[in-house]
């Protein structure tokens, strides 16, 4: 569970702490949202769809601004999209997203709240009960728990629609040209916008009319690439039950070439350690770039703003120190105070020459596989992780950046045989970030 110390900021209004940290791209009316936030506790939520059975550091950055909100007296909503997960969020997107058929969005969806669990404090006794149609409201059994987070999926009022009522009163709201216009659109207008992704705009807006109509959500919270999506439920909201919200967008995560962060060799970066490992999650923060340093430590860790800038401002090796800190503090919010010491000591013996080695990331593989003429080097090495592709593997080996117990290896064409083990284990490093263990067994 994540909690927010008391040190991470001197403030007490939660505006004033996100924006200290960097979080805030765009606000619908500053002033007002500030005012809001600082003497009132609203409900707010930011939405997830269900795009994969698992969420990555992407969605690990909007639970922190979920646990900023809790930790100020506010409630987060976790809206978890059944409905727009059927549909796929065009925003920031040059393809149209895979179709999923309802058995994975639900999977997906449960999988989504088993880790939201991990991070968050919820009151599981609140439900979301009614709404039969565009024009049927629904309500909340009770208010939610002072302290708690509360889930809520859309499937319970997007799946029951039916369509022609939807566009009759929906659909009238909203303009083509202006939607046209939006960025989420206008992205996809050269290669190609299919009308099944259009109606995402609408669903994500009646998302929010319903939650502002049936149990009072005040603001709705996303990535910089949601804006017109917010703007839109916020003018739908207006119209249909005349009540003021508010939406906020925050900066994504990025590089300071503007890149996303947090794609590996082998994919997203998950938050789940069966997809990737601690450590593995461990030493991507651990090798981020210098530029990136402080931004990620101001986004993505709870240190007190003048430890983040003295940490920041570390020059030479020493911001080796820093980018430590980093990977320690982001994997024990992930994965636990344990798998991050673990980590942090796996990497020390690993590349520093300290540490403990028992926690170096280790494969088990059969005895029998390295008998008589030996498994291929390429084949190990891909089947262990170190690279995706016996190509990739291949000029790894060439060029040098590949060494086996402590010595290079140059031939790609290698078999390892079982008598290269030294105590039944085997060392590989593949330049100076990744290494593993291969253990016969």
């Amino acid at each position: 569970m994540i909690k927010v110390p008391d040190t991470v900021s001197n403030y007490d209004n939660v505006y004033d702490v996100l924006k200290e940290r960097g979080f805030i791209e765009q606000v619908t009316n500053e002033e007002a949202v500030r005012d809001m936030l600082g003497k009132e506790k609203i409900k707010f939520y930011i939405g997830f769809d269900p795009t994969a059975d698992c969420l990555h550091v992407g969605h690990f950055m909007q639970v922190i601004i979920l646990s900023y909100m809790l930790k100020y007296g506010h409630t987060p909503i976790a809206l978890i999209g059944g409905g727009t997960g059927m549909v796929g969020d065009p925003s920031g997107r040059t393809d149209m997203r895979q179709m999923m058929d309802t058995e994975t969005i639900d999977y997906n969806c449960a999988q989504f709240k088993k880790l939201f669990d991990r991070f968050l404090d919820f009151d599981d006794e609140w439900k979301y009960e009614g709404n039969n149609g565009v024009l049927t409201p629904g309500h909340q059994n009770r208010e939610p728990l002072p302290g708690k987070a509360i889930s809520v999926n859309n499937a319970a009022w997007l799946r029951p629609l039916n369509y022609i009522e939807f566009v009759r009163i929906v659909g009238q709201h909203f303009n083509v040209n202006t939607m046209l216009r939006a960025e989420a659109f206008k992205q996809r207008m050269e290669r190609g916008l299919s009308f099944f992704e259009f109606n995402y705009m609408l669903m994500q807006s009646y998302d929010f009319m319903v939650m502002a109509r049936d149990f009072d959500c005040r603001m709705q919270f996303g990535g910089n690439d949601q804006w017109s999506n917010i703007i839109a439920g916020i003018e739908l909201t207006r119209k249909m039950c005349g009540k003021d919200v508010y939406g906020m967008t925050f900066s994504l995560l990025t590089n300071s070439e503007g890149k996303k962060m947090g794609k590996t060799a082998n994919g997203a970066l998950w938050l789940d350690k069966d997809r990737i490992s601690p450590y593995d999650f461990y030493q991507y923060w651990r090798n981020v770039g210098d530029a990136d340093v402080e931004k990620c430590l101001r986004m993505l860790t709870f240190l007190p703003m003048d430890e983040v800038r003295r940490l920041a401002s570390l020059g030479g090796s020493e911001i080796n120190i820093a980018k430590e800190t980093l990977a320690y503090e982001v994997t024990k919010m992930v994965h636990g105070e344990e798998e991050a010491g673990k980590a942090q000591e796996a990497a020390r013996s690993a590349f520093g020459g300290s540490g403990d080695s028992a926690n170096i990331p280790s494969v088990e593989i059969s005895r029998e596989e390295f008998a008589g003429e030996g498994k291929g080097l390429l084949n190990l090495i891909k089947e262990a992780g170190l690279v995706p592709s016996n190509g990739e593997g291949r000029r790894t080996v060439q060029q040098g950046g590949l060494t086996i117990n402590g010595e290079k290896v140059t031939d790609p064409r290698l078999s390892v045989t079982e008598d290269m083990f030294v105590d039944g284990e085997m060392t590989i490093r593949k330049g100076k970030k990744k290494i593993v263990k291969i253990v016969l067994k």
